[in-house]
């Protein structure tokens, strides 16, 4: 397993479960001084990074982009995927595939997670998981050039009623004709709706793409009361092999954050 630190250069996203804030330069500098493996991004949207400055940026403090985030979609330009009105979800799919294709030449994976929406007075439950689903395969599609997957994210039940749960994430990929979407397990929601979030992880099995590793209250991981021993050996079970990466309040301040991570993440994982 590798680490993975987040970075959010989305001012209406400040208070957010991000460790790293404002500059994408100093966030470089401080993973690689603390010896992540990687950093994922959350953006406004695709222009937001010039990717060569990006490209220097990783190549210089020997890291890699292990995701993107399109939250943004949601946070700032007000796009979710179970929209009513068709022109708008067609709008939500492009800013999805505009994500895709800055992260892909990276080999960072896409996320959605805030962007899936919900189903409510205009929108029935079948109806919103159709639509889902649609954005799904083909998003999904889009990324296969690449040769990254799509990381579909359940969250809990305070901040969608569409999927709440890795089973419910299963079927849903399942039921798609594309198999390039993976789960992304965010240890967070995870335990709000899990019962044994260990359990869940194994069932989840090789679906299993992306996992935010963080602590029950979203502070870094030893910030709350998860215990993370039965967790860390349900991903060695299941020979999860991608990131461990910390979206976390940067609590007590982003540097802490950072520093508790990388600790938490040596000392669960025993990696270097």
């Amino acid at each position: 397993m590798k680490s993975c630190i987040t970075v959010s250069l989305v001012e209406e996203a400040r208070g957010g479960p991000f460790v790293l804030w404002d500059s994408l330069r100093a966030a470089c500098e401080l993973a690689e001084r603390l010896g992540f493996d990687a950093i994922e991004i959350f953006a406004a949207g695709p222009d937001a990074v010039d990717p060569r400055e990006l490209h220097s940026l990783l190549d210089d403090h020997s890291l890699r982009l292990a995701a993107v985030g399109t939250g943004a979609g949601w946070v700032k330009h007000r796009l979710q995927l179970a929209d009513p009105d068709p022109a708008q979800r067609r709008r939500a799919v492009d800013f999805v595939r505009s994500m895709i294709d800055f992260g892909g030449p990276f080999g960072a994976a896409a996320i959605i997670g805030s962007m899936q929406g919900r189903h409510g007075d205009e929108v029935s439950p079948e109806q919103a998981r159709g639509y889902l689903a649609e954005a799904l395969e083909a998003c999904g599609e889009h990324a296969a050039p690449f040769q990254t997957p799509l990381f579909y994210e359940p969250l809990n039940r305070y901040e969608t009623n569409q999927i709440t749960t890795v089973d419910a994430g299963v079927g849903l990929l399942e039921h798609l004709s594309t198999k390039n979407v993976k789960l992304l397990c965010d240890l967070f929601h995870m335990q709000i709706e899990e019962c044994d979030v260990a359990a869940a992880l194994r069932r989840g099995g090789r679906h299993v793409g992306h996992v935010h590793f963080v602590d029950s209250n979203r502070r870094p991981v030893g910030g709350g009361h998860t215990d993370f021993r039965p967790i860390v050996q349900a991903l060695r079970d299941i020979d999860y092999s991608g990131y461990l990466s910390a979206e976390a309040f940067p609590h007590p301040n982003p540097q802490a954050a950072a520093e508790q991570t990388i600790r938490a993440f040596r000392y669960w994982t025993g990696c270097p």
